[in-house]
């Protein structure tokens, strides 16, 4: 099973791991493009408002530039660690056990417009780089796209794609059979599906987190179907390669 999750926009400085090395990260394939990333944003961000631009940071983001110009010198932490935000604070990785992170590790993808696909625990510095970021002379989409979507379409088994849909057209999942994405709803009292916005994060941490802590043996879409009433979800097919996730929570119904 592989569960691919998009990155957060905001991330914790700091850490204690070594700096940069991409031979670090998951699918070193790709390390070509991420070298050139990399070294695109160091040089931008020798011009400050040049990159403010390009990343669209407000005036309070300036430190953002600074990360980006350290990116091969700034200590690093593994990814799960990295990230913010509502997602990652339903996660909550710092309350995982060894056992959880080493299950995360093997099943887990975080999709970085930066890196790409890397592994859960791969050691990263802070940085900025969303899909709206514009970088002169280079387009994230086709930078992208075409190679992450071949890359992941060698991978077997079950695929649960919960990305949002800019870092699915940085690299789409495969189109088969056992390869589907999680949307997470809510029903109105008068039976409506409605798509849940900013509050769908906090439901695919919560479940991202169950997935982690069950650790269970999924190999296709029924095992999951199977094992998600056990876990305290409600989760149903809504097409061939679709999955609704269903919260029914008091603020998911107050937004309805």
């Amino acid at each position: 099973m592989l569960l691919l999750l998009p990155p957060s926009e905001t991330k914790r400085t700091g850490g204690t791991g070594e700096p940069l090395d991409l031979n670090h990260l998951r699918y070193p394939s790709l390390n070509a493009q991420r070298r050139v990333l990399v070294r695109e944003l160091r040089s931008l961000a020798r011009h400050p408002e040049a990159m403010m631009a390009a990343l669209k940071l407000g005036r309070t983001q300036s430190g953002e530039v600074a990360h980006n110009r350290a990116l091969t010198t700034a200590p690093t932490t593994a990814a799960l660690d990295r990230y913010t935000g509502v997602l990652y604070d339903a996660l909550d990785a710092p309350t995982l056990t060894l056992a959880d992170r080493d299950w995360a590790a093997a099943h887990v993808l975080v999709h970085s417009a930066l890196f790409g696909p890397i592994g859960a625990l791969d050691p990263i510095p802070a940085y900025r780089l969303s899909t709206t970021s514009r970088l002169p002379g280079l387009v994230l989409k086709q930078h992208w796209g075409p190679r992450i979507a071949a890359l992941l379409a060698q991978e077997p088994g079950l695929v649960l794609d919960l990305r949002s849909a800019g870092y699915v057209a940085l690299g789409a999942a495969p189109a088969r059979v056992g390869s589907v994405v999680l949307r997470v709803v809510t029903e109105t009292p008068d039976g409506q599906v409605r798509a849940l916005n900013h509050f769908n994060k906090t439901a695919k941490g919560r479940f991202t987190r169950a997935l982690i802590r069950s650790a269970p043996e999924l190999a296709t879409v029924d095992d999951l179907l199977d094992w998600a009433p056990g876990a305290g979800f409600t989760v149903r097919a809504a097409g061939p390669a679709s999955l609704e996730l269903l919260d029914d929570a008091p603020l998911a119904r107050a937004l309805a």
